[in-house]
């Protein structure tokens, strides 16, 4: 899979960027000792993330539950965060970078007066405040930060200075200095946590763009209080259409058979609902897959589906520019001849008795 965006680093804590990676530096995740049988699998699975966990991590056990011989993800979340992951196999892989620039939506927990080296709760306490915040301060701080905001992107990142990662010069104690960028909040909530008065939590909950890192804007609402903040936890909710209740845990999976496992996984078409679709006759479908235009009454579109008929088929993704349909991704007919196998399997498995 490609790596379009800044992802964050395997060990980098709380953040929200949108981050991309097939792997994370720093894993060093062990195979499991069972030897399996790898083979063909196509399609979207919904992960809910359990904290501990990389990304990377829970995309190779998932990998190997399914027996699954390609695989890849989006919007990486780190180690402490939990929530929406959605992870691609096969001919998913191919289309996963159109899920970058989705928006997103977080759900986190920050401690007012106290600010750690790294934003979150597995960093080192650099400073300690009082706290002396009103409801009123912060509703002020909430309109404040609504919006289109500048950030500073975090130490605790991965995105590359002179070849190298920003966690690689923070975990050595080095500084580098960072342009600021601009991220949009479309909807921004902080409320007082019960017990405010004394454990000085708030409850942060925001709908943001791409690249908006949740665990600045923690720290940000923290120096606009007055007294610091940093996460104490961090979980996605919604990535694009994709929301926290239509995903499954690994522990969950882990106690499926492999039927059901496969029954979850989504589409490929999934990863490009907000396409306008197209459907072709067999004749111009086949011109299509060997990557010619075609041309028709469509009108100009910059993000096409393209789907066959007889049998009906995802085929790729396109753009219609003058009337012509130019090919931008395509499955290749041995995709589409093992995902029609594998909906065919599926189905034929949930009609059988058990």
């Amino acid at each position: 899979m490609s790596t379009a965006g800044p992802p964050q680093g395997a060990r980098a804590p709380l953040g929200g960027s949108d981050a991309h990676a097939t792997s994370e530096r720093g894993d060093n995740v062990r195979a499991p000792r069972t030897r399996v049988q790898r083979r063909p699998v196509h399609g979207v699975l919904l992960l809910d993330k359990p904290i501990g966990l990389s990304s990377n991590q829970a995309l190779q056990k998932a990998k190997w539950l399914l027996r699954a011989d390609k695989a890849g993800h989006t919007g990486t979340l780190d180690p402490l965060a939990t929530g929406v992951l959605p992870l691609c196999f096969g001919a998913a892989t191919k289309f996963s970078q159109l899920h970058l620039d989705a928006d997103k939506r977080y759900v986190a927990t920050a401690l007012l007066g106290v600010r750690t080296a790294t934003g979150d709760a597995e960093g080192e306490v650099i400073e300690r405040s009082d706290v002396n915040v009103s409801h009123a301060d912060i509703e002020r701080v909430q309109a404040r930060f609504t919006g289109t905001i500048r950030q500073v992107p975090p130490m605790h990142s991965a995105l590359k200075k002179d070849g190298r990662a920003l966690y690689e010069y923070a975990r050595q104690g080095i500084e580098v200095e960072r342009a600021p960028r601009d991220v949009v909040v479309h909807d921004l909530t902080i409320s007082a946590e019960p017990g405010f008065e004394t454990n000085h939590r708030v409850r942060i909950e925001a709908g943001v763009s791409k690249g908006t890192y949740i665990r600045t804007l923690g720290e940000d609402i923290g120096i606009a209080l007055g007294c610091g903040a940093h996460l104490t936890s961090l979980r996605r909710v919604r990535t694009g259409p994709f929301a926290a209740d239509r995903c499954v845990t690994l522990e969950a999976l882990e106690a499926m058979d492999e039927a059901e496992r496969l029954a979850l996984l989504l589409p490929v078409e999934a990863l490009v609902e907000d396409h306008v679709p197209v459907t072709l006759e067999p004749d111009d479908a086949g011109r299509f897959l060997s990557g010619l235009r075609r041309r028709g009454s469509w009108p100009d579109a910059p993000a096409v589906a393209v789907f066959g008929r007889a049998p009906d088929a995802f085929l790729g993704t396109a753009h219609v520019k003058g009337g012509e349909l130019i090919p931008s991704r395509l499955l290749s007919p041995a995709d589409i001849q093992q995902i029609h196998l594998q909906h065919q399997a599926a189905l034929a498995a949930s009609t059988t008795p058990s």
